[in-house]
């Protein structure tokens, strides 16, 4: 079951779960930061097993870590972390799960794979290249990619749950708000924190308009930005119009050079 709608200022201090379908649960990863750059991580619990979504930077990993345990009481059944792109805010902290968790697969694309090993990881470790399967755990529960490129990264890409219907975008519909709450509550005031984002980090409108349309038909229960807040159901459509409709990046800084 969808539980975002239900929450009434939940406490950030902690997780919060977010859903729940018998063994099946997603939630936010509670981080105190006093920042309009938040940075959001997610943890995917499917029975026995676990996947850690954008586990975020190397001073994350202990707070993020004791977190995790407290949720599943082990470190152990994290098999997997997905890694959107390889900015540091995402993706540093792969060198630490990796020598706690030196099995678990890292959940990427090719291209964000190439740079990953830049962290200083050591040896080779169990690549998952997204642009060839979905990702299923043990009970047949899965996770399917969208590639989203030059949002920002050529490798981007994001993560639709098939059980919940929650799409993990990244930097896709993140945010900068020093007035942050977990849940977008009233989307015309946040598309203003939207644009301090997305004006500057996204290549063109031909860029987030052909993510749109890839999304437009996909039943979508929420949006789970890396940066930001989360988009209810009910502002999910306003989201992909905002992204069929957004000048950015090259359109501004070239307009001359629009047909």
């Amino acid at each position: 079951m969808n539980k975002i709608e239900e929450l009434k200022n939940p406490d950030i201090t902690k997780p919060i779960l977010l859903f729940k379908e018998d063994d099946y649960e997603i939630y936010w990863l509670g981080l105190n930061q006093d920042s309009a750059f938040r940075v959001n991580v997610y943890l995917i619990k499917s029975g026995d097993e676990a996947v850690i979504v954008d586990p975020g930077n190397r001073n994350f990993f202990e707070p993020i870590k004791n977190e995790v345990i407290n949720i599943l009481g082990t470190t152990d059944k994290v098999i997997g972390a997905i890694f959107c792109h390889q900015d540091p805010d995402v993706s540093a902290s792969i060198v630490d799960w990796l020598d706690i968790r030196p099995d678990m697969k890292v959940i990427t694309s090719p291209r964000t794979n190439v740079l990953l090993p830049f962290y200083g990881t050591k040896g080779e470790y169990d690549f998952f290249d997204i642009t060839k399967n979905d990702f299923i755990f043990s009970n047949g529960k899965s996770l399917s990619f969208i590639p989203a490129p030059f949002l920002h990264f050529p490798g981007a890409f994001t993560t639709y749950c098939n059980t919940s219907k929650f799409l993990f975008t990244g930097d896709i519909f993140a945010a900068l708000d020093i007035e942050w709450s977990l849940i977008v509550e009233d989307f015309e005031t946040h598309k203003m924190a939207m644009d301090l984002f997305s004006k500057d980090y996204f290549a063109s409108n031909i860029a987030t308009r052909g993510y749109a349309m890839k999304i437009e038909n996909l039943d979508i229960e929420a949006v789970l930005p890396q940066h930001g807040s989360i988009l209810p159901k009910k502002f999910v459509k306003d989201g992909i119009e905002y992204l069929r409709d957004l000048q950015c990046g090259l359109d501004l800084i070239y307009p001359y050079l629009k047909d």
